[in-house]
């Protein structure tokens, strides 16, 4: 049995316009499915505004779907109350992508990091200072930073901070919302390595949430690409980074920045990203795709096993990769 499946998940918001009337549905996760199994990290990557981060609140019953069904160890949560969420919310963490406003800037670190042992109740009231000193050591602190408040931090700092709130209740799954993203490169080296050494001694599950496929690539087992609110494709990350089958996973493969200066930059994915509020009919790519024809702006393709378990939603996917750079040629 998997850790964590997702199915049929949909999540609309409503929009308003400048005198606050209703002027139609933004939606942000339309319909995705997908599973996680316990030690897997499952990558979820795409442009900004795609619906990533709101699915990870959707899974995390932060935000309640319009419909669908999350389960976790077999167990469905979208119906369970507050109060019954309370054990899941022990099991599931979650890493925000801003470290500094998920912190609260009136508490100290160690108030921190003992708040969440209080409220499960994980030990006794003697101890509870030895477990946060525990936990800031595991991801590269000291007991000197105990006293300390957010603000004193460098980024990288708070990130681990971060990482040992989610840690200290000991989780089975993870969901890390661009961990990396505000950080220099060293230091997302740092924290990704962090990350790694606490899966392989904990058998945690992630689903690790971001837009750089170079991050997305080093982590994950599997990917997930979204596009508008859809999963578009779903594959190993070995086979995604080898043969794409989607236009989109293509176009952002092209897109990765080549360290060869003799490599001319590949030509920008055109078009602007379509309304949410009013997309395009058929599939949500073709506005932009360089395989579109008239079928694709008629009939909206569904997620199709193309082979090996290479998930993916194109009319065309067998034809994907004419314009695919060469990775080993740069």
């Amino acid at each position: 049995m998997s850790l964590l499946d997702v199915k049929n998940l949909r999540k609309s918001f409503r929009v308003s316009d400048s005198l606050g009337r209703n002027s139609g549905q933004l939606v942000a996760v339309d319909n995705i499915s997908f599973s996680l199994n316990q030690g897997e990290t499952l990558g979820l990557v795409g442009e900004s505004g795609c619906g990533k981060s709101t699915t990870g609140k959707l899974i995390l019953q932060l935000l309640q779907p319009d419909s669908g069904q999350v389960f976790f160890s077999g167990e469905e949560l979208t119906h369970l109350t507050s109060n019954q969420m309370r054990p899941y919310r022990r099991k599931m963490q979650m890493i925000f992508q801003d470290p500094f406003s998920s912190l609260n800037p009136r508490m100290t670190v160690g108030s921190i990091l003992s708040e969440p042992l209080q409220i499960h109740r994980l030990c006794p009231a003697r101890q509870i200072r030895d477990q946060v000193i525990t936990l800031l050591e595991k991801v590269g602190l000291t007991a000197e930073h105990e006293q300390r408040y957010p603000h004193e931090f460098s980024g990288g700092q708070r990130q681990r901070v971060g990482i040992a709130r989610a840690l200290a209740v000991e989780p089975q799954l993870i969901i890390a919302d661009e961990p990396v993203s505000a950080l220099d490169l060293s230091v997302q080296a740092q924290i990704l390595n962090l990350l790694k050494g606490f899966q392989q001694e904990n058998n945690i599950g992630y689903l690790f949430i971001a837009h750089d496929l170079a991050v997305i690539e080093h982590v994950s087992d599997r990917i997930a690409v979204m596009y508008l609110g859809k999963i578009v494709e779903l594959t190993s990350a070995e086979e995604l980074y080898k043969r794409p089958r989607h236009p989109y996973t293509e176009a952002l493969l092209n897109a990765v920045p080549s360290p060869d200066p003799e490599h001319p930059r590949p030509a920008a994915l055109p078009g602007e990203i379509p309304s949410p509020v009013n997309p395009p009919s058929g599939c949500y790519f073709h506005p932009r795709c360089p395989y579109a024809d008239d079928y694709c702006k008629q009939q909206e393709p569904t997620l199709l096993d193309s082979g090996n378990g290479h998930m993916a939603a194109c009319h065309h996917s067998d034809h994907v990769g004419q314009f695919r750079i060469n990775q080993a040629d740069k």
